[in-house]
């Protein structure tokens, strides 16, 4: 099945759970459902994107910090979907560039990417924190309609931006939330008419020093919001070191890695 995971960078749980009102209304129209998970340690982002992406933790994936700048050396969602076959995009970030593509990113060479024989083969990758979460949206819309990808990525950074900024309990990092919100559901029914498993989650939380990378709830505890017609839709427990095989396995591909039985039917 095709499957679009949607990052939101930065989003913790409880602003999810109290500011994503279009996301709700969809879960209680039974098109999906909110699971809280605990993001691994460091709670930091390079580091999550390989674990979201390959399933390993900072501490066996070797990236345990943002500067850590290479390829990464494990095979994920991306890797096992081209093995299959499949078509890969994304609208992300450049890190996610760097682990998966080319390191280090080169703007004139890797923001722009078509490259068939890539681990992304479609690609618009930003750099700048402020980039707007629409443009990223629109970015990823584009992708998704002219190259029909199996497996498309679209992480957005602005929630997180606003965390850096302002902190955790303030009005902006809030409304970064809710804007987010009301750009899926721009999306999100289309997305859902095409037949797309999609999830929604996040890298790691925030907290009121305008950062993150420890063990407080607020910087660990993040949302996954699923929709489609291939989840289950009752309680499970999620480690978000099961996203990757569990993409796979919506994806159909051959893969090693380990799957929430729980989240699918």
């Amino acid at each position: 099945m095709k499957t679009l995971l949607v990052i939101l960078d930065g989003l913790n749980y409880q602003v999810a759970y109290d500011a994503m009102g279009y996301l709700h209304a969809e879960c209680a129209a039974g098109h999906g459902c909110l699971y809280s998970l605990e993001c691994e340690l460091p709670s930091l982002s390079r580091p999550l994107y390989e674990c979201i992406l390959t399933g390993m933790p900072p501490v066996e994936s070797g990236v345990v910090h943002n500067n850590v700048v290479r390829l990464s050396r494990h095979r994920s969602i991306f890797h096992y979907a081209r093995a299959a076959g499949l078509i890969t995009a994304a609208a992300a970030y450049h890190w996610v560039s760097e682990l998966y593509n080319r390191a280090p990113f080169d703007p004139a060479n890797d923001r722009h990417t078509l490259d068939p024989q890539a681990a992304i083969q479609y690609g618009h990758f930003y750099h700048a924190d402020h980039y707007p979460d629409s443009h990223v949206f629109e970015d990823a819309e584009s992708l998704r309609l002219r190259y029909q990808p199996d497996f498309l990525l679209i992480h957005p950074m602005n929630i997180d931006d606003a965390g850096h900024r302002f902190g955790l309990s303030t009005p902006q990092y809030r409304n970064a939330a809710r804007v987010a919100d009301g750009l899926l559901s721009q999306y999100l029914p289309e997305w859902l008419a095409q037949g797309y498993q999609v999830l929604v989650t996040a890298d790691h939380g925030m907290n009121d020093d305008r950062s993150h990378g420890g063990i407080l709830p607020e910087e660990r505890q993040v949302p996954l919001f699923v929709f489609g017609d291939a989840f289950s839709q009752s309680p499970a427990a999620v480690r978000q070191t099961e996203l990757c095989g569990t993409i796979c396995s919506l994806l159909g591909v051959e893969h090693d890695k380990p799957v929430c039985t729980g989240l699918l039917k």
